[in-house]
């Protein structure tokens, strides 16, 4: 009887100590967010983190959301999967054809049949450009949605997935389209490759140089100093709107993610609810963790 209390106790203390510790919750800039989705006709979920305190802020954190394009950095994550392994040559010069052509304003889906690309220009183009012909191209070198889903359950990712084009996954593609994610995990993907813990070092290394190349950046980016450095991907259907940063800031590196559902405002305007939500939010996570900066967008910048 000693010996099974001993036993339990054993256990019960065990379970204790795994438990994760509680976030800090920044309850000021909860507040601060908090204000800015009130009166938002959707749906808006966000999540921040400053790596070096710690503190964060969970609205909607937890609830599923459409990735958009977001789903480009778990396919990304899957083709460097893929190379680790040896199943794919980093070096590869790839043979495009129509086949693979996806409607849209594309640089791979330009190409002429037969020509030729390196790999790693078009997971550069996948990133920087957000080109849907060489991500869909991508997702097939990384082994399907099956292969990139595998990957994300394996490293306790729970509810980002890829749906599109992948099997047993169609309820949830007409549902979520190409993919689905929540704010606190799209953040924590995004850390764990500034970590170098996505895949290998190396290969979290290279990912992370690849989000720091962005050219849609009038957004979240629009708010962030242009010569502070940031690692990013942008995400927009009509009714969803959705960003993932992780800013190198001079007083510590901090993450956060918004993204927004059922919007009623589905224009493809500067002016877009959701557009206009993210770079506020933005501007004030800029603010709040660099109260000492003073700078501001160039009068006018929109313009470009």
């Amino acid at each position: 009887m000693r010996f099974l209390q001993t036993l339990l106790f054993c256990l019960l203390a065990f379970t204790s100590f795994a438990q994760k510790p509680k976030e800090k919750i920044d309850q000021k800039l909860t507040q601060k967010l908090e204000a800015l989705t009130k009166g938002f006709e959707g749906e808006v979920g966000i999540y921040v983190k400053h790596l070096k305190t710690g503190k964060t802020v969970a609205i909607n954190a937890d609830t599923l959301f459409p990735t958009a394009s977001m789903i480009k950095v778990p396919i990304m994550v899957g083709v460097f999967n893929k190379i680790e392994r040896g199943e794919l040559d980093p070096k590869a010069i790839l043979q495009y054809r129509d086949s693979l052509y996806y409607a849209g304003e594309d640089i791979v889906g330009n190409f002429k049949d037969s020509s030729l690309v390196a790999l790693s220009k078009v997971q550069m183009l996948s990133i920087t450009t957000s080109d849907n012909t060489g991500s869909l191209w991508l997702q097939q070198l990384a082994g399907t949605g099956t292969a990139i889903n595998q990957w994300l359950e394996s490293n306790g990712f729970v509810h980002t997935r890829m749906n599109s084009r992948t099997p047993n996954r169609r309820p949830n593609w007409e549902r979520y389209g190409w993919g689905q994610t929540t704010p606190r995990e799209m953040a924590t993907l995004l850390t764990t490759i500034r970590e170098g813990k996505a895949v290998s070092p190396a290969a979290s290394e290279r990912m992370y140089r690849n989000l720091g190349r962005i050219y849609y950046d009038s957004e979240a980016l629009s708010q962030i100093p242009p010569y502070v450095h940031t690692a990013s991907k942008s995400g927009a259907v009509n009714q969803s709107k959705s960003e993932v940063v992780l800013v190198n800031a001079p007083h510590g590196d901090y993450v956060f993610c918004i993204i927004t559902k059922n919007q009623k405002d589905e224009r493809w305007a500067y002016d877009n609810a959701g557009s206009v939500l993210i770079r506020n939010v933005s501007k004030i996570l800029w603010q709040h963790f660099e109260p000492q900066s003073d700078w501001k967008p160039a009068p006018g910048v929109e313009r470009y």
